[in-house]
């Protein structure tokens, strides 16, 4: 039996956004080979997990301003890993991703809440295949050497963006919630 596993949302991660403890430096640089934006579902209840390995993000975050932070995601569908290269081919077609005609989605943060301790909550827009979503995420900070790591997890409804229809649309072979889980490695650019 082929292994038509899902997409995974993505994104939204971009939930980078949390906040940092580098006194004085605005974190703005991902470091997209320690960072990860992962999705776990349920095929025919089975627990699922795949990944996407293209995306491009933006972040501004002044740790004496957390509320004025701002990120961006861009997540190119196409990148999807579903452990399975005929699995990724079909979620890349018309009734999933639809990537000719929808190549990317993305994340744009609204407001990031400072929360207690090192945690906070990224609140946004998701935008995949044509539609709009709020989104509201809760992230950790924590330090890794040098960097900052900004992991958080958050569900969607894949429904709501009409992936998987047709033949696909029952939720009985893939579920409808859709985990998402961010982890964000990002450093401050270094002064010139």
């Amino acid at each position: 039996m082929r292994n038509r596993s899902f997409f995974g949302l993505i994104l939204t991660a971009v939930l980078l956004c949390g906040a940092g403890r580098l006194a004085g430096a605005e974190l703005n640089r991902i470091i997209p080979e320690k960072s990860s934006i992962k999705f776990i579902y349920r095929q025919m209840n089975v627990p699922m997990e795949g990944s996407f390995s293209r995306y491009v993000s933006r972040l501004a975050f002044d740790p004496a301003k957390p509320a004025a932070t701002s990120a961006m995601f861009d997540i190119d569908l196409g990148s999807i890993d579903t452990g399975a290269t005929d699995a990724d081919e079909e979620v890349r077609g018309k009734l999933w991703f639809n990537t000719k005609e929808f190549p990317r989605a993305s994340f744009v943060s609204t407001v990031i809440k400072p929360l207690s301790g090192n945690r906070f909550e990224v609140q946004g827009k998701l935008s995949m295949k044509g539609r709009t979503q709020d989104i509201v995420a809760p992230i950790s900070l924590s330090q890794e050497g040098g960097n900052s790591v900004f992991e958080g997890s958050f569900s969607i409804n894949r429904a709501d963006f009409k992936i998987g229809e047709g033949m696909w649309a029952d939720f009985g072979t893939v579920a409808n919630d859709i985990q998402i889980k961010v982890r964000l490695v990002a450093s401050a650019t270094p002064s010139r």
